[in-house]
C-alpha cells in the first residue's frame, strides 16, 4: 500500500489516533495522511458548529421564531449535502426538508409562489429550500421552462415578496452554492460511475455543462437584481466540500439572531 509523504506533528498524531482519524486515513488507496487530519479537523470544527444549531434551533422553538434557509447553485454543488449536516443533529419535529418536483398542471395553473408559500415554516419551525422560488431566475429559463413573460413577471415581483414574507416577522437566509466548471465535470462524471447515486443525474444535469454560460448569465442578473441589503445573498466556494459546509453553517449562525447562552 503507498503512503502519500506528509511532515507530520505530534498533534497531527493524536488526531489520526482516534477512532474517526483511522477511518479517515484507512478510507483512501493510497494512504493521505494530510487528508486525513484535515478531516479529523473538519469534523471538529463541525461538532462544534452543530452544537450552536442545536442552540438556534431551541431558541427558533422557543421564541416561536420562523426561519427560512435557501440553498441555490448548481447542480451538483453540494446543497443536499450541506442541508445534511446542517440537520442531522437537530430535532427533525421543528424542521423541514423542501425539495419541490417539478410543478403538477393545477399548480402550474397558480400564483407562481404559491407551492412554494404552501411550505413556509409555522411557529417554531425551520424550513430549507433545496433550490426554491429562484427556479425560475435561473433553471427555468436556462432550459426553456418558462416564458419571457413569466421570467419578467418574476424578476419584477420577487424583492416585493420577501419583502412581504420579512415583514412578517420570518427569516430569509439566501445562499448560493458555486463550484467551477472542471468540478462540475468531475462531479457529474462520479455520480454515473456510482450505482448509488446514479438516480441523482437528470435530464437537466446531462446538460448543464453545455449550458455553463446561459447559467452564469442568468444568475448575474438574479444577483444583480435580488441581492439586496435586507435580503442579501451569499455566495459559498464549493469546490472543496468539507469547506462548503462549514461556511454555509457559520453564515446561517451569523445570520440569525439566536440566544448563543442557551444551554444544551
Amino acid at each position: 500500500m503507498e503512503i502519500k509523504k506528509f511532515e507530520i506533528t505530534a498533534e497531527d498524531v493524536t488526531k489520526l489516533n482516534t477512532k474517526k482519524g483511522l477511518l479517515a486515513m484507512l478510507s483512501k488507496n493510497p494512504v493521505n495522511l494530510e487528508r486525513a487530519v484535515r478531516y479529523v479537523d473538519y469534523e471538529r470544527k463541525l461538532k462544534k458548529l452543530q452544537v450552536e444549531l442545536v442552540k438556534l434551533q431551541s431558541w427558533v422553538i422557543n421564541n416561536n421564531e420562523r426561519v427560512i434557509v435557501i440553498f441555490e447553485g448548481r447542480d451538483a454543488a453540494g446543497k443536499g449535502g450541506a442541508i445534511r449536516r446542517i440537520t442531522e443533529k437537530i430535532n427533525p419535529r421543528h424542521l423541514k426538508k423542501v425539495a419541490l418536483p417539478k410543478p403538477s398542471e393545477e399548480e402550474k395553473t397558480q400564483w407562481y409562489f404559491q407551492r412554494y408559500v404552501n411550505q413556509f415554516p409555522k411557529a417554531g419551525e425551520i424550513v430549507f429550500f433545496d433550490r426554491s422560488w429562484y427556479n425560475r431566475a435561473v433553471v427555468e429559463p436556462v432550459n426553456g421552462f418558462c416564458t419571457q413573460e413569466e421570467y419578467d413577471i418574476f424578476m419584477n415581483q420577487v424583492n416585493g415578496f420577501e419583502q412581504m414574507i420579512l415583514e412578517s416577522g420570518i427569516h430569509i437566509v439566501k445562499m448560493y452554492m458555486s463550484i467551477s466548471k472542471k468540478e462540475q465535470s468531475k462531479r457529474f462524471n462520479e455520480i454515473k460511475n456510482d450505482p448509488l447515486k446514479q438516480w441523482k443525474m437528470t435530464r437537466v444535469d446531462e446538460k448543464a455543462q453545455d449550458l455553463w454560460d446561459d447559467y452564469t448569465a442568468y444568475k448575474k442578473a438574479m444577483f444583480a437584481k435580488t441581492n439586496t441589503e435586507k435580503s442579501p445573498w451569499k455566495i459559498i466556494r464549493a469546490n472543496k466540500k468539507t469547506e462548503a459546509r462549514i461556511n454555509s453553517i457559520n453564515y446561517i449562525l451569523k445570520q440569525i439572531p439566536y440566544d448563543k447562552s442557551i444551554k444544551v
